[in-house]
């Protein structure tokens, strides 16, 4: 015998059928996106994760006040903020609980640290979730990962571009090629990965000798044994990889004690912690004068006005390093979720890795170009170099973002 549906029947299930797509859609349609950020909040890089945490905490209240993901009805982000404290063990460990905790986390950004964003990303890999990071180690994306997509120019890259720079500088002022250098850095991935490529063939290439290696394991108790080797040597200029803003100070501070300041010995530092407002305050605007830093991003003056915002709104000195890729980190994440059109990390990585733009959250970087390779590397990335001039870090390179010139310390 054949069942026979009658019309009542039939306009019930498609009613049924309806209201359960309703539900689905909704479902799909969250009122909350939930990203994360695992950043260093306690030790000696707590300064810089409460930078990034600034930045990224703006980035969400202008996307949400802007109408939140339109392709998802408006529904606003969430940022859930993660300290990865003071090892590669408590970073991993973090990551771990972040995944564990939060399964409908969409991406994810920070463990600035390249020794903690290497232990992290082990596990924000296995989970599938987009992470971007502004760490510098080649390595983090020399490991074929999927889901990493690493936003600044990476260390051998920077070093590749600042030495030559650093020279024609050097010739340009004094109308002589320097041709000691001494480099003073400790034993943390990015500087490991800077330092590859200035042993293996830029010393050689630009013709320096280094007469000074000395590396440490951080953080420093005393830099007096580091500093006086260089002082016997007479280096031309000064390298100095450390990693956070607490032994930056301690580093420039000997210096100056031992007579040789950045005014008078050229001194170069790399990475964001040597542009904070916390090393102004402990160092002071005379001991960090003329001190220049190597960067992956800073903002150019076309991002006045977004500078302004951001110190109206936190009373911090300047918009730096840290903000400006936390908040652009959030920014690539909106723009990937509404091309998606679903709260779905698989989704928003595709969307990432397709990305091509001149326009969005292209405009927060050097060259307002933001494309990754098959590796998960920005397409083009270059290194910015700001200097302390007057209590200030001023970009100096690249001319088009620079608002003053480099000056060689005589």
């Amino acid at each position: 015998m054949t069942a026979t549906i009658g019309r009542r029947s039939t306009l019930a299930l498609g009613g049924a059928a309806a209201l359960a797509g309703a539900a689905t859609a909704k479902a799909e349609t969250p009122n909350e996106v939930e990203i994360a950020m695992l950043v260093p909040l306690s030790g000696p890089w707590a300064e810089q994760g409460i930078l990034e945490r600034l930045g990224a905490e703006m980035a969400v209240d202008d996307v949400n006040k802007a109408g939140g993901i339109k392709s998802l009805g408006g529904a606003k982000l969430k940022l859930l903020v993660f300290d990865a404290g003071t090892s590669a063990e408590t970073a991993k460990d973090a990551a771990q609980r972040m995944v564990a905790q939060h399964p409908k986390l969409v991406g994810g950004m920070g463990c600035w640290l390249s020794t903690f964003t290497l232990a992290a990303t082990e596990v924000t890999e296995r989970a599938d979730l987009p992470w971007l990071t502004l760490s510098y180690s080649d390595a983090i994306t020399d490991r074929g990962f999927k889901y990493v997509f690493q936003t600044s120019p990476t260390a051998n890259t920077q070093a590749e571009q600042i030495v030559p720079f650093l020279m024609k500088l050097a010739q340009d002022a004094t109308h002589k090629r320097p041709t000691k250098v001494a480099i003073v850095g400790d034993n943390t991935a990015a500087s490991v990965s800077f330092l590859k490529p200035i042993k293996s063939h830029i010393l050689k290439q630009e013709k320096l000798t280094a007469v000074v290696d000395e590396i440490y394991t951080p953080p420093l108790s005393n830099a007096g044994p580091l500093v006086q080797p260089v002082r016997a040597a007479r280096p031309d200029l000064v390298l100095l990889l450390s990693t956070s803003s607490g032994d930056d100070k301690m580093l420039a501070d000997t210096f100056s004690e031992y007579g040789m300041p950045g005014s008078k010995l050229p001194l170069i530092g790399n990475g964001g912690h040597w542009a904070v407002p916390e090393l102004l305050k402990n160092a002071g605007a005379n001991i960090l004068q003329d001190i220049m830093i190597g960067l992956a991003n800073w903002p150019g003056k076309d991002l006045n006005a977004l500078s302004a915002r951001y110190i109206k709104r936190t009373g911090n000195p300047w918009f730096g390093h840290n903000e400006i890729f936390a908040y652009s980190h959030v920014q690539i994440l909106a723009w990937a979720l509404n091309k998606a059109g679903v709260a779905n990390r698989k989704k928003v990585a595709d969307e990432i890795r397709s990305m091509n733009v001149t326009d969005g959250p292209a405009v927060y970087f050097p060259g307002r170009h933001l494309q990754f390779d098959s590796k998960g590397r920005r397409v083009g990335a270059e290194l910015v170099i700001v200097q302390w001039q007057n209590g200030r870090p001023v970009t100096v390179f690249p001319e088009n973002m620079a608002v003053s010139k480099a000056i060689w310390p005589t």
